[in-house]
């Protein structure tokens, strides 16, 4: 009898672990379309972001805090333009906020390929305006993209779904940004940093096509449909604030305006603490591990400082599909708890044993709680205001990236 039950809690266990990943596998065309683009892009803003230093020291003929500085201007600038792009997709639907969104940031990618070419080098030369007017292009397209895609995953699961399709969605972006490591050196051994930018050129043209062939219109529709089955939902094609006029769409944000919503704004700000633990990521790991350390880990410190993309990407899902029953407050609590705990680790001095311990015990944290909260702000967002709140729930992360490199 023993054997039995402990048999049946096995297959119990398995099931509840493989379920949420055969109800991903059997959403829509359209959330495919999304994921795709949503890993192309994570391919192309890390594999540009790591090289941008190096870029405006080699071809712009900046200085090493200029250069840096430029760095700055685009991650910072991103996340501050989510805070007022991101109702794009609010106002214009889903497919068009992607695809101006893409063509922003194909035009601002031609343009920093090109403005070595276009000008005279140093800085605010003309090459120098030219490669900042490029980050502008990437800035703007950013700042609608992603409020999109999150929204877009609202969209286009359901209540069985909604969990792995914001988890898969987290895991893809950390995906890319592993990604670049193996794309990038070959191609920059051959044809140099403006190669690598040119392909990720393409990379952003294709990813135009996957939203304009694969979310198609009637692929949108359906998929809608599909996902809102057990509602009597009308939806046209990407669900926009309907007949409203602009008067009464302006009264409508002002009435429903995230800032006014005092839990939201308690909560996005008190996670900055543990969102710091993300910057340090860049801004500390890899000078620690470089310096820190000798042999092995000194010699592939860049090995190191990208686990934790490629365990993320490894790790949410499975996590998601383990927790995807249990309460998102309860997740974020756990997760964050997690996540902060093994810093104290590394206090007790450089060894890989601890960095190790570290990074995987911080990773299966962040695994547990960020996704849940991308999923809790999309999911607390009134109906048409999906995008304006994933874009405020950005504005910290753009506070702590500097709050984390003063100290």
């Amino acid at each position: 009898m023993k054997n039995d039950n402990s048999v049946n809690i096995l297959k119990k266990t398995i099931q509840e672990i493989t379920q949420p990943f055969k109800d991903l596998l059997h959403t829509s065309r359209a959330l495919l379309g999304l994921n795709l683009s949503y890993v192309l892009e994570g391919i192309t803003y890390f594999g540009v972001v790591s090289l941008l230093a190096i870029y405006f020291n080699d071809y712009i003929k900046l200085d090493d805090i200029r250069a840096g500085n430029m760095v700055g201007v685009l991650t910072a600038g991103i996340t501050l333009s989510m805070l007022f792009l991101g109702a794009t997709v609010d106002w214009i639907g889903l497919r068009k906020s992607l695809l101006i969104a893409l063509s922003f940031m194909l035009a601002g990618r031609i343009l920093l390929t090109l403005a070595p070419n276009l000008g005279a080098p140093g800085l605010w030369n003309s090459a120098h305006i030219f490669a900042m007017l490029g980050i502008l292009g990437i800035v703007l397209g950013y700042g609608i993209y992603q409020p999109a895609c999150y929204a877009g995953v609202k969209k286009l699961t359901n209540e069985k779904t909604a969990a792995m399709g914001y988890a898969m969605l987290y895991a893809l972006m950390n995906l890319g940004g592993f990604l670049p490591g193996i794309i990038s050196p070959p191609v920059r051994k051959a044809f140099g940093i403006l190669g690598v930018f040119w392909v990720y050129v393409a990379l952003t043209v294709v990813g135009i096509l996957i939203v304009y062939f694969i979310i198609s219109k009637k692929a949108y529709e359906e998929a809608v449909k599909e996902a809102n089955n057990d509602k009597l939902i009308e939806e046209k094609d990407d669900d926009t604030l309907g007949n409203m006029t602009l008067k009464e769409k302006i009264r409508f944000y002002v009435k429903n305006f995230p800032l006014k919503d005092k839990r939201f704004l308690y909560f996005i700000f008190i996670l900055m603490p543990v969102q710091t633990l993300f910057a340090h990521n860049w801004l500390t790991l890899p000078l620690y591990t470089s310096r820190a350390f000798e042999g092995f880990v000194q010699n592939n410190f860049e090995f190191f400082v990208n686990l934790n993309p490629i365990l993320i990407f490894i790790l949410t899902p499975m996590v998601a599909a383990i927790t995807s029953h249990k309460n998102t407050y309860n997740m974020m609590i756990i997760g964050t708890f997690v996540m902060a705990s093994p810093t104290f680790i590394l206090a007790l001095g450089p060894s890989i044993n601890t960095l190790m311990t570290y990074l995987i015990i911080m990773t299966i944290g962040e695994a547990m709680w960020q996704p849940r909260f991308l999923q809790w702000v999309a999911e607390i967002a009134p109906k048409n205001m999906t995008g304006i709140y994933m874009g405020i729930g950005q504005f910290p992360w753009f506070l702590t990236k500097i709050i984390t490199s003063l100290y």
